[in-house]
């Protein structure tokens, strides 16, 4: 737990920073989780609806509702979780990372609850987008049915639009989207308060002993309610994500002063509402706001789920990179959107996959409520995985007893797979859609990992020891290669083998620089690695010297920036005086070398998507020589 005085302390000097932090997380990791009401109870009284809800259902479905929120968001996610941090940055792949770091050896069911997390979270955010717009849209057909028709076309519209602005970034688009968040959220308040007065049984719902009795009593009913109430939650997830956009601490005051009291009125409000005119039940939330009202709320409704849309792609970005750094994608293209925030990015292949992906949802499903249906597993699915990944963190980061861990962490996972088991009921209704996207994305992280690691160890076999080399290279003889001016830079991935790229360019032109650097670049497993530890220069001879440099996962991998640094060390070189001398591999599919047929040729399908090593390691062009080979794998 955090007490009030650490969660909300703020230094005179930085009052300004957190302000605007504060209003940017408001409109970007709230906005998806800040839509819920839009939809959520209006499909948990689906089930209901052929017979009608009692009061005792109503309160019960309520409380649920408000609980849930309570225990799930509050208690997990902005109290626990956003602690649970790897150097400020968070998700599933950042929370891999560190337990990797603090257990120091290799787990196949971490990395397995880590791809599955990950690729849950990918189907989220292409979910999230097309079910929040269109059900805020298709408020228009209570301004006028003959909007109807238009529906799709707008909600389409939309999404091509903030797809497009992807690129300006998070900063810019935070700051356009965190006063009309503030005002979504005020409105949600306003709508709950002009209705908890039409029946005030509905402040009952705030008593849990309610959502139990709904719970124990609702029967199998109740089990596909659950599925709906879950949707309370969506954007949980991103909300973590999101952590090194903004930071922990505005995260946590926006949730504890706008937002959760914000949706706790607003559905006690629609509870209310449905109490006192059952015939509310068709559409709870718009229902809420007087006609002179109605369609300035369903615009505003519209502009808060694009923002939703936005936490969720903001977090899809964050888990591209840290992917990508881990090795569980190629090198992607990755630009950064802020000089002063590195968490704050842009990575096209992604938006662009998710743009098609969300276009897809919308005009295959037409409607929100048939969305809806395929919504919570993706959900529910990586909050579990993010629960079980929470017991290791417990137990090797702040060394939590077995006990105590279960006695925290059990009764959450109970809770959550009980609704992920609610969700599973509709695979057939359109649930197999996030499931077999987590699939393919699973598939796609899976072979990227497996065939990168047969490569590795195919080229291994033909490696030949630094030391070796060196010691024969330098001896004087006939067949010595000709000494040339100036620095080589040779990039290798394992610094104590010759690189194979510095062997092909004595067999091709048979000469060997003056000054010859053994480059390796590794990716630590925490986010930011500071300047002081960049990097680590060994001497191998007169001529030869090996050079580590350490970028963090979320680090920019700026090589050129890094090598000045080497000045400091007493190893001085110019980079336009130095040549950087790449391997660059044409892979070709042979039977039997290690993968199956399919999955050979999406490896090489996957490796044609990073971009070249010198525009991902930010190395001068002209400076640039690439040695080309054919590998089989």
């Amino acid at each position: 737990m955090i007490s009030p005085a650490e969660s909300v302390t703020i230094e005179p000097a930085s009052t300004q920073k957190f302000l605007v932090l504060l209003l940017g997380s408001i409109g970007v990791v709230y906005g998806d989780i800040g839509t819920s009401p839009l939809y959520a109870f209006r499909e948990a009284l689906r089930p209901f609806s052929h017979d009608g809800v009692t009061q005792d259902e109503i309160v019960g479905l309520i409380s649920l509702m408000v609980w849930t929120l309570t225990i799930i968001v509050t208690f997990k996610y902005v109290l626990f979780l956003l602690r649970a941090d790897n150097d400020g940055e968070g998700g599933t792949l950042s929370l891999l990372a560190l337990l990797m770091k603090k257990t120091g050896r290799y787990m196949p069911v971490l990395f397995f609850a880590g791809l599955v997390g990950a690729a849950l979270f990918i189907g989220d955010a292409m979910i999230t987008p097309a079910l929040s717009v269109m059900s805020a849209v298709e408020g228009l057909k209570l301004v006028t049915p003959a909007l109807d028709s238009y529906v799709l076309p707008i909600s389409a519209i939309i999404m091509v639009l903030l797809f497009a602005v992807q690129s300006r970034g998070t900063a810019a688009v935070s700051n356009f989207f965190g006063p009309i968040t503030v005002l979504w959220f005020l409105a949600l308040a306003w709508g709950g308060l002009l209705h908890i007065g039409d029946d005030f049984t509905i402040l009952q719902a705030l008593n849990p002993v309610n959502a139990v009795w709904f719970i124990t009593h609702a029967g199998f009913v109740g089990l596909i309610v659950l599925g709906a109430v879950f949707l309370t939650v969506t954007g949980a997830e991103a909300l973590y994500a999101d952590l090194g956009h903004f930071g922990r601490k505005p995260i946590q005051v926006a949730w504890f002063t706008l937002v959760f009291p914000s949706l706790t009125l607003n559905y006690l409000g629609q509870g209310a509402l449905v109490l006192a005119h059952p015939q509310a039940a068709t559409d709870p939330f718009y229902l809420m706001y007087p006609d002179w009202a109605l369609l300035p709320i369903v615009l505003l409704a519209t502009a808060a789920t694009i923002i939703a849309s936005q936490a969720v792609i903001t977090g899809a970005f964050s888990l591209a990179r840290q992917a990508v750094h881990l090795g569980f994608l190629p090198r992607l293209l990755i630009t950064f959107t802020s000089e002063t925030n590195t968490g704050q990015i842009y990575v096209p292949a992604v938006n662009t996959l998710l743009f098609v992906g969300v276009l897809v949802l919308i005009f295959t499903f037409g409607d929100s409520g048939s969305l809806a249906t395929a919504y919570g597993i993706s959900v529910t699915g990586a909050m579990v995985v993010t629960t079980l990944m929470a017991f290791q963190f417990l137990r090797s980061v702040w060394g939590w007893s077995v006990i105590m861990v279960a006695a925290t962490l059990v009764p959450l996972l109970l809770l959550e797979t009980v609704f992920l088991g609610a969700n599973l009921l509709k695979i057939h209704d359109g649930g197999w859609v996030p499931i077999l996207l987590a699939i393919a994305i699973m598939l796609i992280m899976w072979t990227w990992t497996r065939g990168s690691q047969l490569l590795r160890e195919k080229t291994a076999r033909h490696d030949i020891p630094l030391d070796a080399f060196i010691r024969s290279i330098e001896k004087e003889s006939e067949h010595a290669p000709v000494r040339v001016p100036g620095t080589a830079v040779f990039l290798t991935s394992v610094g104590d083998k010759t690189p194979a790229v510095l062997l092909h360019n004595i067999k091709h032109n048979h000469v060997l620089h003056e000054k010859n650097v053994i480059l390796t670049v590794k990716t630590a497993e925490q986010p930011y690695v500071p300047e002081a530890n960049r990097v680590t220069i060994t001497k191998l001879s007169e001529r030869f010297v090996r050079i580590e440099i350490h970028f963090g996962f979320m680090d920019e991998p700026n090589v050129s920036k890094a090598l000045a640094l080497c000045k400091k060390a007493g190893l001085k070189f110019e980079i336009m005086q130095t040549s950087f001398y790449l391997g660059r591999r044409a892979l070709v599919s042979k039977p039997n070398a290690g993968l199956p047929g399919w999955q050979d040729k999406l490896y090489i399908a996957l490796s044609g998507l990073g971009i070249d090593p010198p525009a991902y390691f930010s190395l001068p062009a002209n400076r640039v020589v690439e040695i080309g080979e054919q590998v089989a794998i």
